[in-house]
């Protein structure tokens, strides 16, 4: 997950005027690593179109996609991201969903979603910038058998359904991403005490 972690650290160093908190001590010192591969075969994806500052419609799957995902930092939902390029291959983005459900829970519905664009390696960022403006119409989480990590580390696919009302955005507010409708699966792991927490 070290890839995510250090897309989650430049949207902190972006941010740096608003409150931001990382899970893992020693975060800055990571080194850069290979995105982790999505599920196999076609069971992870990720379709969203963008409009606005960014104007594309991505169907990732397959050898096109990375993701990894896990628990929010404050312990209050889940975390996927997803990875891969556009048609203009200059072009590499990276799209984070946090999503207000209990971590390992089976199903739920009508779920706040804050949701993050990131144009790696061009510091630009877009953000929805809160819970209020996407919102998961359904998701379900399904433990994955043999894709269990260390000792109390669980995985998941979480496979997902939204939409948004309002837009993302830089965070000076001068440019914006318009997202409709997204549909994804990807892979989360959690640890014990996620999966345990109240």
């Amino acid at each position: 997950m070290v890839s995510l972690k250090r897309s989650l650290l430049l949207l902190c160093s972006l941010a740096a005027a608003t409150a931001c908190s990382l899970k893992a001590p020693g975060l800055a010192a990571a080194t850069a690593e290979p995105a982790a591969a999505c599920l196999p075969g076609e069971r992870g994806f990720l379709r969203i179109g963008l409009r606005g500052a960014i104007d594309r419609d991505l169907e990732w799957r397959g050898a096109q996609l990375q993701c990894e995902g896990g628990a929010r930092p404050a312990g209050d939902g889940v975390r996927v991201s997803f990875s891969g390029s556009a048609a203009d291959p200059a072009l590499k983005l990276r799209i984070v969903f946090g999503v207000a459900a209990k971590p390992g829970a089976s199903a739920a519905s009508n779920l706040p979603t804050n949701i993050t664009v990131i144009v790696e390696g061009a510091n630009r960022l877009y953000g929805t910038q809160g819970d209020d403006k996407c919102q998961v119409d359904a998701m379900v989480q399904e433990p994955l058998a043999g894709a269990a990590g260390p000792a109390g580390e669980h995985a998941f696919r979480i496979a997902a359904r939204g939409y948004c009302i309002g837009p993302a955005s830089t965070l000076d507010g001068s440019a914006h991403l318009y997202i409709n409708r997204f549909d994804f699966a990807g892979i989360a792991r959690f640890e014990d005490n996620d999966l345990h927490a109240h």
